[in-house]
């Protein structure tokens, strides 16, 4: 079984023709409200592709709360540990995307930070039980540093996707990761390195990283593919050409997809294909989690 320990929102998707520039108005194009959360996004593209996936993270006593928890399990995710709670609102996020399909997002954590040390004690059997757990950055971080130390303990593979990266992480949560899956921004902000811009500056900051623990360093880069770097060997996965529409949630897909990927036996070659696969396809779709492809949809590109 896959865990997902991480975040729920209502995401509220405003389409623009450019962003705007600071101090200035402009007109959107349209507005709408969907499911998303990036601990969400994974566990719905996780249960979309066919594996066994249980999420933990919390919501508020509120309707977007009773959509989200429906819409995950229309999605076949086990949400039976997902906390409501009276005292926040069901996160949000707020998203603003462009005609070239590129968005900047804020987030609004509301029951989100309430997925504690404590909320993931009480849990324990749902880590003992899993495989893999995968984690991200929106709920507060002394459960996600508690969470993978917690699942390293059971002999669990950790995957971290450090989104949105925090300016300091804990040193001591690298050593738990099996794979950490940041994008080119979030490397740079791990690492203090400025953005790379080439194969051989992402390999220099994914090596500073190595050297703090993690295992494998997988840095998303969107049409491009993905790199994936070890103590080993550097590999880097080319992604298919597509029109891109929206880019929310590709990263998520990503993850997720690459995850179901491994518990199924795939090398990390292999995984690496299939992720860039699925989140190729979620790009040519708008929304987030509406966005992300079925099993069968994969299956056939590939």
């Amino acid at each position: 079984m896959i865990l997902v320990i991480g975040s729920l929102n209502i995401d509220t998707v405003i389409r623009v023709a450019q962003f705007p520039q600071s101090g200035e108005t402009i007109i959107g194009k349209s507005l709408l409200n969907t499911h998303g959360g990036k601990g969400a996004n994974q566990a719905c593209a996780v249960g979309k592709l066919g594996a066994d996936i249980k999420m933990l993270g919390c919501v508020g006593m509120d309707s977007f709360g009773d959509e989200q928890l429906n819409q995950l399990q229309a999605y076949g995710v086990d949400v039976s540990s997902i906390k409501r709670t009276k005292t926040e609102p069901t996160g949000n996020a707020i998203i603003c995307v462009n005609d070239s399909g590129n968005n900047n997002i804020i987030v609004i954590q509301g029951a989100n930070k309430e997925c504690s040390v404590e909320y993931l004690k009480e849990h324990d059997d749902d880590i003992n039980n899993c495989e893999y757990v995968i984690l991200q950055m929106e709920i507060p971080h002394d459960a996600i540093e508690y969470a993978v130390k917690r699942a390293k303990e059971l002999n669990k593979i950790v995957i971290l996707n450090p989104a949105p990266a925090p300016e300091q992480m804990s040193e001591q949560i690298y050593k738990y990761v099996d794979y950490l899956t940041p994008n080119e921004t979030e490397l740079a902000t791990l690492t203090g390195d400025p953005v790379a811009k080439n194969k051989n500056e992402i390999i220099k900051s994914a090596k500073k990283l190595l050297a703090k623990g993690v295992k494998n360093v997988i840095v998303t880069l969107g049409d491009k593919g993905a790199l994936w770097v070890n103590a080993v060997d550097t590999i880097m996965c080319i992604a298919s050409t597509v029109d891109a529409v929206d880019t929310t949630a590709a990263g998520d897909c990503f993850n997720g997809a690459f995850v179901v990927a491994l518990s199924e036996g795939k090398s990390i070659m292999g995984a690496m294909k299939f992720a860039n696969k699925a989140a190729s396809i979620s790009v040519t779709r708008r929304g987030a989690q509406i966005s992300i492809p079925i099993r069968t949809e994969v299956d056939n590109c590939l």
